[in-house]
């Protein structure tokens, strides 16, 4: 045995040196406490900032003049009108996105074909075009000077300024929103469990129905839910589309760019509560969704490949 050899220090036992990797992993963070102090609190301090304070805000302007001026603001016509136009476009677009989300995610996750990655690129695009751009493509296209206005002034159908306008708009801005969520969800998956069904004799719908959704509930559930909130809230593309007629196409966020230029300000911050509270709730329902999914995502992950059905040991003789 050389001199070199003998220097070098015995290696580890497996146990100890599992052990020893264990907790090099365990405390991944090498920074001094003060750095670490510091950096959370300027991020407390950043949400406090430009979260917590904005929103305490909105509430302390709305009930400024009183719990009973509050409920006038919210119960004038105009913001009632504003009120259900916003719920109306929220239950056709959001359920229109779902479908579509779930057709897209299935069949990009799923199966391979000829114009996988464009379609990929399109669902992205909303993401890429400013929402004014949009709705200006809608005025061009449905506007009185538009390519289809005359067509549709001669069938006596209006579209721009109008609420199909509205939803149309809306549907475009939102509908990445569902798939985004589903296709990274499905492509961790796999396809093992579809394949068994399959090979057992189920049909597609009945693989869909009883393999597929089971498995994707909560990550559709966040993609509807982020959906919902941006239906909800949009202004550029719906602001192009609406028109702006009082008591007829005005949604909330632009009943609150009224009342707010004409210095209404506690009635715009009034009609503002409500996208507040929407928020906060759909903080709670997104944290919720987010740790299932995330369970899901793990589960995916652990996963083999190929791994069969559990089969357990037979009881008794």
């Amino acid at each position: 045995m050389s001199h070199d050899s003998a220097a070098l220090p015995p290696p580890l036992p497996p146990v100890q040196r599992a052990a020893s990797n264990a907790a090099r992993r365990a405390d991944p963070v090498t920074e001094p406490r003060l750095v670490r102090w510091v950096l959370t609190g300027i991020a407390l301090l950043f949400l406090a900032l430009f979260l917590v304070v904005p929103l305490i805000a909105v509430f302390y302007q709305a009930l400024s003049k009183g719990v009973g001026f509050y409920f006038e603001a919210l119960a004038d016509p105009d913001a009632v009108s504003a009120i259900k136009l916003t719920l109306l476009t929220a239950a056709i677009a959001v359920p229109l996105n779902l479908v579509f989300g779930l057709a897209a995610s299935w069949c990009i996750a799923k199966f391979e074909f000829k114009g996988k990655a464009l379609l990929t690129t399109l669902i992205d695009l909303p993401f890429s075009v400013s929402p004014v751009v949009s709705g200006l493509v809608y005025v061009l296209l449905f506007g009185a000077q538009g390519w289809f206005g005359p067509w549709l002034q001669d069938h006596n159908v209006q579209i721009i300024f109008a609420v199909p306008g509205i939803v149309l708009a809306t549907i475009f801005v939102t509908f990445p929103f569902v798939a985004r969520e589903l296709i990274p969800l499905m492509q961790a998956q796999g396809n093992d469990e579809e394949e068994a069904a399959h090979v057992l004799g189920a049909s597609g719908w009945q693989t869909f129905r009883r393999v597929t959704l089971p498995n994707v509930k909560w990550g559709l559930l966040y993609g509807v839910i982020l959906c919902n909130a941006r239906a909800m809230g949009e202004f550029g593309a719906v602001s192009v589309v609406s028109g702006h007629i009082r008591g007829q196409t005005d949604t909330i966020p632009l009943h609150v760019e009224i009342l707010y230029n004409e210095y209404n300000f506690s009635a715009a911050f009034a009609v503002a509560s409500l996208l507040a509270l929407l928020a906060l709730v759909t903080l709670g329902l997104k944290l919720l969704a987010e740790r299932h999914l995330s369970a899901e995502l793990a589960a995916a992950r652990d996963v083999p490949a190929h791994a069969g059905p559990a089969t357990s040991q037979p009881t008794g003789a």
